[in-house]
């Protein structure tokens, strides 16, 4: 590389951020058929390196820093840090960026030493601030000096609070904690941030930077490290302080590291603006004299660079550290402060063994060359001198290399991508040392194999901490919520619905489509629940409208009546529901309400669809109780005969059942004809109960309850859990009433249906022994000799017509001309039937009392049912007490088991029938006087 003395052509190309700068050298550099270029960072070395490999190829590029080398044979363009440049080559063009770092305490030197030293041998550039113009002159007698203008205008807006942050925002902290800190909070209030620093490897933030200028996230969170050239498409620059400790103290910064991080803002030709974070309970702002220079880009001139000789003695330690703090010949220059690695040479020089090793010019080369290893994990002067010293003590012994077991070792501990943020970045860090030392090829046996492995293993560390960078800082729901604004993101950001409901928009999750309905994301924050629904209701019109439309063409078999326990019945479309049942004239003609979720839809497509619906509801009704809805035509007919209307329309306000007793009145106006009438339509009159059998199945009584529910405005309380005859009766009174509606009468601790009771009152009767006197129950006594005789008597006892005989005989002539009265009165309807009275409790008891063997009273035989069918029904013996109860058989008493022919211990019960209908008699006749007999009755109608 050629010296100060070199007749080449000098060039300082300065002016504030944005100018082009850097594009220019890169151009200046391709031109030529060689340059190198020194960068203050890596990250920027490698974001240039990739520009120039798409200009000239891979096989011509190299890229050369601490801790990583692209060195092709045939490479001609060199990209490198400044400490990392080849100083020993030449190159027909050369070039130092941001050249003001010369007066930067820590790296001051290096820059110093490249802006004396580096030459190319047909144009040297050198690029930077304005502020090193008076010291260019006099440094380099017969530069030439280039200014250019900022291509867009800089502008201070003032304190910001984070919030109101505006988007394609970078916050500049200068701590790892600040950086997390403001990111975190950035992600809960406006979806997150990339995060920049020093630190990262150029993998990681280059994905990083990638997610901001993909547009993924709106906003950058970096270290002062931005200000070194990284170019990002930032439009405001946000100063989360404007303090940072230098590593001796807090300062403040000065105004020229002001506008370098400030310039970012603003590329090309759009205009930047920049501030200050207004954090709660403090005050940070911007002097005037700052604003102004910055804005103005007037800035005072550089009074000095550091120095520090750039190719010490290394004959001797002592001559070594001499040369090291040797004082600058020109006043210009002043002497660098104690660098990092002279501090750590200090420290390993009080060392009698490190002495004794370095006493050849090697040795003490060496020891140079380690005490430059950088402390990229920050552990401080003691820390890394120990590993220093460990490192110059395995290069002085043996075969002069680091061993490969330990070398090896210390990778395998860092080959871990599980961690959080912290960790992560701490063995990133600790991989770069050892790529560092890697890439030294005096250092290890076989240098490329482990340059390898150092550069796999920092990928994958990379490519974990961006990761996990993304899940701590970024939302990335929240940040397309904050994009998605306006009419331009709907094209911008597509949106997507997946097979099971998902509605991606831009990639990302914003919640679910069941049906009609929108159903935000639950793990979503409260505070993006609005903009959920909002970003729902820009993008799911479309949507919407098809599905609508695939409703309405739907087949019958895509709806279904919605029946759920506690809830508003209901109609849903292929498992969602759209619509409420609401109560019409009748419970089987009710109204169909649309779901509140069909709000979206047009007035059309919501008609439409009801119109649908009404359809599907009527021919399912039709089809599960076409017999109930022809009774309901009949019953409005006036060709239909009163009575039977009467009973039809009951029935059908009952929903197809209802009890015996309370339609006593209309039964009896009923004559043959017209209950074989009823019977040709489903009717089936039954002991206890009137019903219809074939709305006592399943699906009919699914269809009943819920019609009913609608009719009576009542949440559905009572679902069957199984199909069978005899259910456990519901605890809620509720329940236990809607059982009763769809033909479950009670029997205490079950209900049984009535088909079912009917089923066992026709069985009971059947097996119950007809009426006989104390005399013909002795001469009929069974003999147990000859069982058949008892069969016999029985049978004939049980005959209709041995029955109508006794009862003719044991008639007097005064009872039938009693009956024959009663039954004109009864034909006339001009008296009401007199109620029988009623016997008191007292009385009740004393009749029970009275011996059966007094007068001619009629002495009932015993018998046990058989118990098989109840049984087979699921019915438990109190239950089936209580239904034998109801059909009037009463348990026998000692005496009356004793007369039985059964001798097993059996259940046994006697006939003593049902008084039908007497309360409601009581309740709707007034009070007539008592008549004895048919004279009586006679005298009453004379009156």
């Amino acid at each position: 590389m050629s010296r100060l003395s070199s007749s080449s052509s000098v060039i300082a190309v300065l002016g504030p951020t944005n100018t082009g700068k850097t594009h220019l050298a890169v151009q200046r550099m391709c031109s030529y058929t060689s340059g190198v270029i020194g960068f203050p960072l890596r990250l920027l070395a490698r974001e240039v390196y990739d520009r120039v490999v798409e200009i000239k190829g891979a096989d011509r590029v190299a890229l050369i820093t601490g801790e990583e080398k692209i060195l092709p044979e045939k490479a001609q363009y060199f990209l490198c840090t400044a400490e990392s440049m080849p100083m020993n080559r030449d190159f027909a063009f050369a070039a130092l960026d941001e050249v003001q770092l010369g007066c930067d305490r820590e790296r001051g030197h290096v820059f110093t030493d490249r802006l004396l030293n580096l030459r190319g041998r047909e144009e040297t550039m050198f690029l930077g601030s304005d502020a090193l113009r008076p010291l260019l002159r006099r440094l380099i007698p017969g530069i030439e000096i280039v200014s250019r203008p900022r291509f867009s205008t800089l502008s201070y807006s003032g304190p910001t609070k984070l919030s109101r942050l505006p988007p394609r925002s970078a916050v500049v902290a200068f701590s790892a904690e600040e950086v997390y800190a403001t990111a975190e909070m950035l992600r809960r209030l406006r979806g997150g941030a990339a995060v920049v620093m020093g630190a990262l490897s150029p993998r990681t933030r280059n994905a990083q930077v990638e997610m901001f200028q993909a547009g993924e996230v709106n906003y950058l969170v970096a270290t002062d490290a931005i200000g070194m050239g990284l170019n990002m498409d930032v439009t405001h620059v946000a100063f989360a302080s404007l303090s940072k400790f230098d590593g001796r103290q807090v300062r403040r910064l000065t105004i020229p590291e002001m506008a370098q991080i400030a310039g970012r803002a603003g590329r090309y030709q759009r205009d930047g603006s920049f501030g200050v974070l207004q954090w709660p309970g403090e005050t940070l702002e911007f002097r005037e004299e700052e604003v102004s220079a910055i804005e103005e880009h007037h800035f005072s001139p550089a009074e000095y660079l550091y120095w520090r000789e750039g190719q010490p003695d290394v004959s001797r330690l002592d001559a070594l550290i001499a040369s090291l703090e040797r004082k600058p010949g020109l006043p210009l220059l002043r002497a660098a402060p104690e660098s990092y690695d002279l501090a750590v040479l200090h420290k390993l020089a009080e060392d009698p063994v490190i002495k004794d090793r370095a006493r050849s010019s090697l040795a003490v080369k060496r020891l140079w060359a380690v005490c430059g290893l950088p402390d990229f994990r920050k552990t401080g002067i003691e820390a890394h001198s120990r590993l220093v010293r460990r490192i110059f003590g395995y290069l002085t012994e043996g075969n002069g290399y680091l061993p490969v077991s330990w070398f090896a070792d210390e990778i395998v501990k860092l080959d871990n991508v599980q961690g959080d943020v912290p960790t992560l970045s701490e063995r990133l860090a600790g991989i770069r040392i050892w790529a560092y030392i890697a890439h030294r090829s005096d250092w290890l046996e076989n240098p490329a194999k482990w340059a390898e492995r150092t550069r796999a293993l920092e990928e994958k560390l990379s490519d974990a901490l961006h990761e996990r960078l993304t899940q701590r800082f970024v939302d990335r729901r929240t940040s397309i919520l904050m994009q998605d604004m306006g009419k331009a993101a709907l094209d911008m950001l597509p949106t997507e619905f997946s097979e099971d409901g998902v509605v991606l928009v831009g990639g990302e999750s914003i919640g679910r489509l069941d049906g009609f309905s929108f159903h935000v994301d639950p793990a979503a924050r409260h505070g993006d629940m609005k903009r959920l629904h909002a970003a729902a209701e820009r993008r799911l019109g479309g949507e919407l409208t098809r599905r609508a439309k695939a409703l309405q063409e739907d087949e019958d078999k895509a709806f279904s009546l919605l029946t759920a326990k506690g809830e508003k019945i209901g109609i849903s479309w292929r498992g969602y529901p759209v619509a409420d049942l609401e109560r019409g004239k009748s419970f089987l003609t009710p109204r169909v309400k649309l779901s509140r979720k069909l709000d979206r839809l047009s007035p059309i497509d919501q008609k439409q669809i009801e119109e649908r619906l009404v359809t599907w509801l009527k021919g399912n009704i039709q089809q599960t109780l076409g017999s109930l809805v022809k009774l309901a035509e009949l019953s409005e007919l006036s060709t239909t005969p009163p009575s039977l209307r009467a009973l039809l329309a009951s029935l059908v306000e009952k929903g197809g059942c209802l009890p015996r007793v309370e339609i006593d009145d209309i039964l009896k106006m009923l004559n043959r004809p017209l209950k074989k009438q009823a019977a040709v339509l489903g009717i089936r009159f039954g002991r206890l109960d009137i019903f219809m059998p074939a709305l006592l199945k399943p699906k009919a009584i699914d269809w009943r309850l819920a019609l009913l529910a609608v009719f009576h405005n009542r949440l559905l309380s009572f679902i069957p859990k199984n199909r069978g005859s005899a259910i456990e009766t519901p605890l809620e009174s509720d329940a236990a009433e809607m059982a009763g509606w769809v033909g479950f009468r009670s029997l205490g601790s079950q209900m049984l249906r009535v088909d079912s009771a009917e089923k066992l009152a026709t069985m009971v009767h059947d097996r119950r022994p007809s009426q006989k006197t104390d005399k013909n129950a002795a001469h009929n006594k069974i003999d147990p000799s000859n069982p058949s005789s008892g069969q016999k008597t029985e049978r004939k006892a049980a005959s209709p017509l041995s029955k109508r005989v006794k009862k003719k005989a044991g008639d007097s002539a005064m009872e039938a001309v009693k009956k024959d009265t009663l039954r004109k009165v009864k034909m006339a309807g001009s008296l009401p039937i007199p109620a029988k009275k009623q016997p008191k409790k007292g009385d009740q008891k004393k009749k029970e009392k009275i011996p059966q063997s007094q007068g001619n009273t009629l002495r009932q035989p015993s018998f046990a049912p058989d118990q098989r069918m109840m049984q087979a029904m699921g019915l438990k013996a109190d239950a089936f007490a209580k239904l034998m109860l109801k059909l009037g058989f009463y348990p026998a008493d000692k005496k009356q088991k004793k007369d039985s022919s059964i001798k097993e211990d059996k259940p046994q019960w006697v006939w003593r029938g049902v008084k039908r209908g007497s309360q409601r008699r009581r309740a709707s006749f007034k009070k007539q006087p008592d008549i004895p007999n048919a004279f009586s009755v006679l005298a009453h109608l004379k009156k």
